[in-house]
Protein backbone atom coordinates (compact mmCIF):
# COMPACT_ATOMS: atom_id res chain seq x y z
CA UNK A 1 0.00 0.00 0.00
CA UNK A 2 2.85 2.39 0.77
CA UNK A 3 4.41 1.70 -2.64
CA UNK A 4 1.05 2.27 -4.33
CA UNK A 5 0.80 5.65 -2.60
CA UNK A 6 4.29 6.50 -3.80
CA UNK A 7 3.53 5.48 -7.38
CA UNK A 8 0.62 7.92 -7.46
CA UNK A 9 3.09 10.56 -8.66
CA UNK A 10 2.92 8.82 -12.06
CA UNK A 11 -0.87 8.71 -12.33
CA UNK A 12 -2.66 10.63 -15.09
CA UNK A 13 -3.62 14.23 -14.43
CA UNK A 14 -6.80 14.49 -12.39
CA UNK A 15 -6.39 11.16 -10.62
CA UNK A 16 -3.53 12.23 -8.33
CA UNK A 17 -5.37 13.14 -5.15
CA UNK A 18 -2.65 12.63 -2.54
CA UNK A 19 1.13 12.72 -2.71
CA UNK A 20 3.33 10.39 -0.63
CA UNK A 21 7.01 11.06 -1.31
CA UNK A 22 7.97 8.44 1.29
CA UNK A 23 5.86 5.54 0.05
CA UNK A 24 8.37 3.90 -2.28
CA UNK A 25 11.05 3.90 0.40
CA UNK A 26 9.29 1.03 2.16
CA UNK A 27 9.60 -1.37 -0.79
CA UNK A 28 13.39 -1.11 -1.08
CA UNK A 29 14.97 -2.27 -4.34
CA UNK A 30 11.62 -3.29 -5.79
CA UNK A 31 10.25 0.19 -5.16
CA UNK A 32 13.29 1.83 -6.72
CA UNK A 33 12.98 -0.41 -9.77
CA UNK A 34 9.29 0.48 -10.16
CA UNK A 35 10.13 4.16 -9.86
CA UNK A 36 12.87 3.91 -12.51
CA UNK A 37 10.55 2.08 -14.88
CA UNK A 38 7.73 4.57 -14.38
CA UNK A 39 10.13 7.48 -14.91
CA UNK A 40 11.45 5.95 -18.11
CA UNK A 41 8.01 5.05 -19.51
CA UNK A 42 5.64 7.65 -18.03
CA UNK A 43 2.75 7.12 -20.47
CA UNK A 44 2.80 3.35 -20.05
CA UNK A 45 3.05 3.77 -16.27
CA UNK A 46 0.13 6.19 -16.20
CA UNK A 47 -2.10 3.71 -18.03
CA UNK A 48 -0.97 0.73 -15.96
CA UNK A 49 -1.33 2.49 -12.62
CA UNK A 50 -4.83 3.86 -13.24
CA UNK A 51 -6.40 0.64 -11.93
CA UNK A 52 -9.09 0.22 -9.30
CA UNK A 53 -6.74 -0.70 -6.45
CA UNK A 54 -4.47 2.32 -6.80
CA UNK A 55 -7.35 4.69 -7.55
CA UNK A 56 -9.24 3.41 -4.50
CA UNK A 57 -6.17 4.04 -2.39
CA UNK A 58 -5.95 7.57 -3.75
CA UNK A 59 -9.55 8.19 -2.72
CA UNK A 60 -8.97 6.72 0.73
CA UNK A 61 -5.76 8.64 1.35
CA UNK A 62 -7.24 11.94 0.23
CA UNK A 63 -10.39 11.62 2.32
CA UNK A 64 -8.53 10.61 5.48
CA UNK A 65 -6.00 13.41 4.94
CA UNK A 66 -8.87 15.87 4.61
CA UNK A 67 -10.49 14.61 7.82
CA UNK A 68 -7.20 14.99 9.68
CA UNK A 69 -6.59 18.51 8.36
CA UNK A 70 -10.17 19.53 9.17
CA UNK A 71 -9.78 18.23 12.72
CA UNK A 72 -6.52 20.11 13.28
CA UNK A 73 -7.86 23.29 11.68
CA UNK A 74 -10.72 23.12 14.20
CA UNK A 75 -8.30 23.04 17.12
CA UNK A 76 -7.77 19.28 17.54
CA UNK A 77 -4.30 18.42 18.80
CA UNK A 78 -4.31 14.64 19.33
CA UNK A 79 -4.23 12.16 16.44
CA UNK A 80 -4.26 8.40 16.95
CA UNK A 81 -3.37 5.97 14.16
CA UNK A 82 -4.52 2.43 14.96
CA UNK A 83 -2.59 -0.22 13.07
CA UNK A 84 -0.59 2.61 11.54
CA UNK A 85 1.51 0.40 9.25
CA UNK A 86 3.67 2.42 6.88
CA UNK A 87 1.35 5.42 6.93
CA UNK A 88 3.51 8.54 6.71
CA UNK A 89 0.99 11.26 7.54
CA UNK A 90 3.06 12.66 10.40
CA UNK A 91 5.96 13.21 7.97
CA UNK A 92 3.88 14.20 4.92
CA UNK A 93 1.67 16.67 6.75
CA UNK A 94 4.14 17.90 9.35
CA UNK A 95 3.63 21.58 8.61
CA UNK A 96 -0.17 21.35 8.83
CA UNK A 97 0.10 19.26 12.01
CA UNK A 98 2.23 21.86 13.78
CA UNK A 99 1.23 21.86 17.45
CA UNK A 100 -0.42 18.43 17.29
CA UNK A 101 0.98 15.14 18.51
CA UNK A 102 0.51 11.84 16.68
CA UNK A 103 0.20 8.52 18.52
CA UNK A 104 0.90 5.44 16.42
CA UNK A 105 -0.11 1.98 17.59
CA UNK A 106 1.25 -1.01 15.69
CA UNK A 107 3.22 -4.23 15.81
CA UNK A 108 6.81 -3.67 17.07
CA UNK A 109 8.43 -5.16 13.94
CA UNK A 110 6.43 -2.88 11.65
CA UNK A 111 7.25 0.14 13.80
CA UNK A 112 10.95 -0.68 13.85
CA UNK A 113 11.16 -0.73 10.05
CA UNK A 114 9.07 2.39 9.76
CA UNK A 115 11.28 4.33 12.15
CA UNK A 116 14.38 3.25 10.23
CA UNK A 117 12.93 4.28 6.87
CA UNK A 118 11.62 7.64 8.08
CA UNK A 119 14.62 8.56 10.23
CA UNK A 120 15.42 12.20 9.56
CA UNK A 121 12.23 12.81 7.59
CA UNK A 122 10.97 15.36 10.11
CA UNK A 123 7.31 16.21 10.48
CA UNK A 124 5.00 16.20 13.47
CA UNK A 125 6.16 14.55 16.71
CA UNK A 126 5.14 10.90 16.97
CA UNK A 127 4.68 8.84 20.12
CA UNK A 128 5.01 5.16 19.20
CA UNK A 129 3.20 2.44 21.11
CA UNK A 130 4.29 -1.10 20.21
CA UNK A 131 1.24 -3.31 20.32
CA UNK A 132 0.56 -6.94 19.49
CA UNK A 133 -3.08 -6.90 18.44
CA UNK A 134 -3.21 -10.70 18.67
CA UNK A 135 -2.23 -10.82 22.35
CA UNK A 136 -2.56 -7.44 24.11
CA UNK A 137 -6.03 -6.79 25.59
CA UNK A 138 -7.59 -3.69 24.06
CA UNK A 139 -8.91 -2.67 27.48
CA UNK A 140 -5.32 -1.67 28.31
CA UNK A 141 -4.94 0.67 25.34
CA UNK A 142 -6.26 3.91 26.97
CA UNK A 143 -3.93 3.56 29.96
CA UNK A 144 -0.94 2.71 27.78
CA UNK A 145 -1.58 5.79 25.66
CA UNK A 146 -2.06 7.94 28.76
CA UNK A 147 1.42 6.88 29.88
CA UNK A 148 2.73 8.38 26.61
CA UNK A 149 0.95 11.69 27.22
CA UNK A 150 -2.46 11.15 25.66
CA UNK A 151 -5.13 13.21 27.43
CA UNK A 152 -8.52 11.47 27.35
CA UNK A 153 -10.20 14.72 28.42
CA UNK A 154 -9.26 16.41 25.13
CA UNK A 155 -10.66 15.52 21.68
CA UNK A 156 -8.81 12.91 19.66
CA UNK A 157 -9.02 12.00 16.00
CA UNK A 158 -8.66 8.24 15.62
CA UNK A 159 -7.90 6.87 12.14
CA UNK A 160 -8.48 3.14 11.64
CA UNK A 161 -7.45 2.58 8.04
CA UNK A 162 -7.48 -0.64 6.05
CA UNK A 163 -7.93 -2.93 9.07
CA UNK A 164 -11.55 -3.76 9.90
CA UNK A 165 -12.11 -6.15 7.01
CA UNK A 166 -9.43 -8.50 8.36
CA UNK A 167 -10.78 -8.75 11.93
CA UNK A 168 -13.44 -10.84 13.59
CA UNK A 169 -16.48 -9.41 15.42
CA UNK A 170 -14.89 -9.72 18.87
CA UNK A 171 -11.84 -7.69 17.81
CA UNK A 172 -14.09 -5.07 16.19
CA UNK A 173 -16.08 -4.73 19.43
CA UNK A 174 -13.02 -4.56 21.65
CA UNK A 175 -11.28 -1.96 19.52
CA UNK A 176 -14.37 0.23 19.22
CA UNK A 177 -14.85 0.09 23.00
CA UNK A 178 -11.23 1.09 23.57
CA UNK A 179 -11.51 4.01 21.15
CA UNK A 180 -14.69 5.18 22.88
CA UNK A 181 -12.98 4.98 26.28
CA UNK A 182 -10.18 7.31 25.18
CA UNK A 183 -12.40 9.69 23.19
CA UNK A 184 -13.56 12.91 24.82
CA UNK A 185 -16.73 14.55 23.49
CA UNK A 186 -16.29 15.86 19.92
CA UNK A 187 -13.57 13.30 19.25
CA UNK A 188 -13.73 11.85 15.74
CA UNK A 189 -13.48 8.14 14.86
CA UNK A 190 -12.75 7.61 11.16
CA UNK A 191 -12.52 4.09 9.75
CA UNK A 192 -12.59 2.25 6.47
CA UNK A 193 -14.73 -0.83 5.96
CA UNK A 194 -16.21 -3.21 3.42
CA UNK A 195 -19.92 -3.49 2.74
CA UNK A 196 -21.05 -6.81 4.22
CA UNK A 197 -22.77 -7.68 0.96
CA UNK A 198 -19.40 -7.62 -0.78
CA UNK A 199 -17.94 -9.97 1.84
CA UNK A 200 -20.83 -12.47 1.77
CA UNK A 201 -21.66 -12.26 -1.94
CA UNK A 202 -18.57 -10.98 -3.77
CA UNK A 203 -18.53 -10.24 -7.48
CA UNK A 204 -16.33 -12.50 -9.66
CA UNK A 205 -13.56 -9.88 -9.57
CA UNK A 206 -13.72 -9.56 -5.78
CA UNK A 207 -13.72 -13.35 -5.40
CA UNK A 208 -10.32 -13.36 -7.07
CA UNK A 209 -9.05 -10.61 -4.76
CA UNK A 210 -10.46 -12.43 -1.73
CA UNK A 211 -8.69 -15.65 -2.74
CA UNK A 212 -5.36 -13.83 -3.15
CA UNK A 213 -5.47 -12.10 0.24
CA UNK A 214 -6.62 -15.32 1.91
CA UNK A 215 -3.56 -17.14 0.52
CA UNK A 216 -1.42 -14.35 1.94
CA UNK A 217 -2.86 -15.13 5.37
CA UNK A 218 -5.23 -12.17 5.69
CA UNK A 219 -8.70 -13.25 4.55
CA UNK A 220 -11.57 -10.79 4.44
CA UNK A 221 -13.66 -11.53 7.51
CA UNK A 222 -15.84 -8.59 8.46
CA UNK A 223 -18.10 -5.96 6.96
CA UNK A 224 -20.95 -3.73 8.04
CA UNK A 225 -24.32 -3.28 6.39
CA UNK A 226 -24.30 0.49 5.74
CA UNK A 227 -27.98 0.70 6.69
CA UNK A 228 -27.23 -0.79 10.12
CA UNK A 229 -24.08 1.19 10.87
CA UNK A 230 -25.73 4.30 12.45
CA UNK A 231 -27.57 2.23 15.08
CA UNK A 232 -24.51 0.03 15.67
CA UNK A 233 -22.37 3.09 16.40
CA UNK A 234 -25.05 4.80 18.51
CA UNK A 235 -25.21 1.75 20.78
CA UNK A 236 -21.48 2.17 21.37
CA UNK A 237 -21.40 5.90 22.11
CA UNK A 238 -20.77 7.33 18.64
CA UNK A 239 -22.94 9.28 16.22
CA UNK A 240 -22.41 8.65 12.52
CA UNK A 241 -21.42 11.87 10.75
CA UNK A 242 -20.92 10.52 7.24
CA UNK A 243 -20.58 7.22 5.40
CA UNK A 244 -19.46 7.34 1.78
CA UNK A 245 -18.74 4.56 -0.68
CA UNK A 246 -15.75 4.66 -2.98
CA UNK A 247 -18.00 5.06 -6.03
CA UNK A 248 -19.63 8.13 -4.48
CA UNK A 249 -16.20 9.52 -3.62
CA UNK A 250 -15.00 8.84 -7.17
CA UNK A 251 -17.86 10.93 -8.52
CA UNK A 252 -16.94 13.76 -6.17
CA UNK A 253 -13.17 13.71 -6.55
CA UNK A 254 -12.21 12.28 -9.94
CA UNK A 255 -12.84 13.89 -13.35
CA UNK A 256 -16.09 12.60 -14.88
CA UNK A 257 -14.28 10.46 -17.47
CA UNK A 258 -12.39 8.64 -14.68
CA UNK A 259 -15.37 8.38 -12.33
CA UNK A 260 -17.47 6.77 -15.09
CA UNK A 261 -14.91 4.00 -15.52
CA UNK A 262 -14.35 3.43 -11.81
CA UNK A 263 -15.94 0.20 -10.57
CA UNK A 264 -16.10 -0.20 -6.82
CA UNK A 265 -18.92 0.11 -4.33
CA UNK A 266 -17.70 -2.31 -1.66
CA UNK A 267 -15.30 0.09 0.09
CA UNK A 268 -16.60 2.70 2.52
CA UNK A 269 -15.20 5.46 4.72
CA UNK A 270 -17.20 6.27 7.86
CA UNK A 271 -16.80 9.27 10.14
CA UNK A 272 -18.28 9.14 13.64
CA UNK A 273 -18.23 11.52 16.59
CA UNK A 274 -18.10 10.66 20.28
CA UNK A 275 -21.03 11.86 22.37
CA UNK A 276 -21.02 13.34 25.84
CA UNK A 277 -21.06 10.12 27.80
CA UNK A 278 -19.71 6.63 27.33
CA UNK A 279 -22.43 4.23 26.23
Amino acid sequence: MAAYRGLAAFLPEGTRLADDPFGLRFSGRVGRAMERTATRFPRLAARALANEMILALQLRTRVLDDELLRFVAGGGRQVLLLGAGFDSRAARLGRELDGAVVFEVDHPATQAKKRRVLAGAGGAPVSYLSWDFERAPMTELPARLAALGHDAARPTLTLWEGVTMYLGPAAIEATTAAVRALSAPRSRFVFTYFDREGIEHPSPKHRVVRAVVARLGEPFRFGWDPAELPAWLAARGFALVSDRSDTALARDLFPPRVARRYRGGMRHIAVAEAGGATA
